[in-house]
Parts: structure tokens; sequence; C-alpha cells
């Protein structure tokens, strides 16, 4: 675990859109060790994104917010936060390098660092996705695993300890995906990672905590997952697990 890594507990948290009816989320408790991967699962629309934006600040004048929001640390994680979407967003008109330094150039009036240091930055990055080919390239030019790829180095660039991952690999065959997760997983060690995915195979991978959002509105129950290190490989261990999460999330679906 790095030292810059960060833990939040939410505690009895309620959440509900002001123009919405009922809560999306009540009674929620969850626990986002440092340094480790935690992976929500859950029916469509039962609020995982929303966890997801609101970690990120992005729903403060939308919703009303009850409970408690802790880091371990005791700072806010307002600026120590990286989203990766499942969407890659990668600007049409960019190359390669100039979308993996995109982060930095909105953050240059907080950073010294000069253009060649954020660029020999993202070119070592693109070493690691294994894209140092193609920093140059447009992003028409990339199959779409390459462009998660770079969206991940983009992600590593901002090198923020919270990093936020909304079904990152959802639109990849399952090769690239296998793939993508294996990566993941080695580049953002120490980081704390909170993954939302429908793939229960994907969970069983890569959770090192496992919740799956259940009911209206939504509470999360928490499931134990395997001590084993991550990425795993899939044993029985893990097949009887991915079985136990099919079980549960058929619940919200009787």
């Amino acid at each position: 675990m790095s030292a810059s890594a960060m833990g939040i507990e939410i505690c009895n948290a309620k959440l509900q859109y002001l123009d919405a009816d009922k809560p999306t989320l009540a009674g929620l408790n969850m626990s986002l060790k440092a340094g480790e991967w935690t992976v929500i699962l859950g029916r469509s629309g039962c609020g995982k994104t929303t966890i997801l934006r609101y970690l990120a600040g992005l729903l403060e004048d939308k919703i009303d917010w009850q409970g408690e929001l802790a880091t371990s640390d005791g700072e806010p994680i307002d600026e120590r936060i990286a989203y990766m979407a499942q969407q890659d967003l990668l600007l049409p008109w960019l190359s390669v390098i100039d979308n993996v330094c995109l982060s930095e150039r909105f953050a240059r009036s907080q950073s010294p660092s000069s253009t060649d240091d954020v660029r020999d930055k993202a070119s070592k990055l693109l070493i690691q996705v294994g894209l140092q080919d193609y920093a140059h390239s447009m992003p028409d030019q990339l199959s779409g695993g390459m462009r998660q790829r770079v969206a991940l180095a983009r992600t590593l660039m901002q090198d923020k300890p919270l990093v936020l991952m909304d079904e990152p690999f959802s639109a990849l065959d399952a090769v690239t995906r296998h793939k993508l997760q294996t990566l993941s997983a080695q580049l953002l060690k120490g980081k704390t990672v909170v993954l939302i995915t429908h793939d229960p195979q994907e969970a069983v991978r890569l959770a090192q905590s496992l919740y799956v959002l259940q009911g209206t509105p939504a509470q999360a129950q928490a499931m134990a997952a395997p001590s084993s290190m991550i990425p795993r490989v899939l044993d029985a261990e893990c097949a009887q697990l991915q079985q136990a999460i099919l079980d549960q999330l058929e619940r919200d679906y009787e």
C-alpha cells in the first residue's frame, strides 16, 4: 500500500435526487479499503454510478445527502480523485500523447512541471500500457482496447490516490477485457480503486472487497472475496463465488 493511499467509510447514508420522489440509496454502509480494489455490482439503475458520481463531487447541487463519509486520513477527497468512465472520452483532435497529457494541461496553473517533464512522464506511461509506438497516432486510428489503454494511461497520469472506474472494460471483447483487467491491477497497485461492473467474473478476478447493491432504495450487501492476490486465476473457489454473486443478483429480478 502506498503512503498516500486513502480509505473511505460510508455509514448509514441516504441519497435522493432533488427531482425524485424516492431515495436512490438508503441505509448505505460501505468500506473502501485503502490501497485495495472495491467492486460494486447490481442491476441497471440501482445507483452504482450514482455512488461514483457522488464521490467525484459531481452531484452536489442535484441531490440531498444524509449520512457520514469519512476518509482514513481525515482529509477531504476533493482533488484526490481520478475517474475512468465506460467511454474512453478521448478528444479526437488530439494525438494519443496529448490526450494522456490533458489533465496536466488543466492543472498547469497549480503545477510547476515543465512541458518536457509532462511529456516524458506521459511517454513512460505509454510504454507501460504498450502503446509507445502510437504516441503520435490519432484516436480514430486505434482499436477499442487500445483506446481504453490510452484512457488508463491518462488516469495514471493524474496520480491520484482514489481511482473511480465505471465499467471501463464493458465494451471490449473477452480477451481484450481480460488483458486490460490484468494491466489495470498491475498499474493501479497501491491505489484505492472503486470499480463498477455488471460482470461477476470481472468482479471475482479483481475484488478485494465486494458489494452487491439491492432493493429500492438500494442498500449494499457485502460478500466475502477471496484472500488471494489480484488479478486472480479463475479456480474452483472463484467459480463458486461467481455463482454466489449471480444468485444474489437474481434476487432483484424476482
